[in-house]
């Protein structure tokens, strides 16, 4: 499991219960389980996938990608506060995947 940019402080600012199931979530990701609620995020990069999480404190996202061999990367974490996923999360979370598939050709 590996973290990209602030992602693993954004999910350390979740509430507990949410995190505690976010963690339970990437847990399964890495044994090659798929996320209980989830759904594929293109808009993101090829392979994003988004984990839906519901808690009573709020309605949390965690995107990830697991297409690469060497470990399933977080791109971002964060609360849902409107219907629609707002732009400033998917552009995050796509800068990131940017910056990570730059990385790995370097490598």
């Amino acid at each position: 499991m590996r973290f990209v940019g602030g992602s693993l402080d954004d999910l350390k600012h979740f509430p507990a219960g949410a995190r505690r199931e976010a963690g339970f979530e990437l847990s399964n990701v890495q044994a090659g389980l798929q996320p209980s609620d989830w759904k594929p995020m293109n808009t993101v990069g090829a392979g994003a996938v988004e984990i839906r999480i519901k808690d009573t404190l709020g309605i949390y996202r965690v995107i990830y990608v697991a297409r690469f061999e060497e470990a399933v990367y977080v791109l971002h974490a964060f609360q849902k506060k409107t219907r629609k996923t707002r732009k400033a999360d998917i552009e995050l979370a796509k800068a990131r995947y940017k910056a990570l598939a730059e990385q790995r050709k370097r490598q």
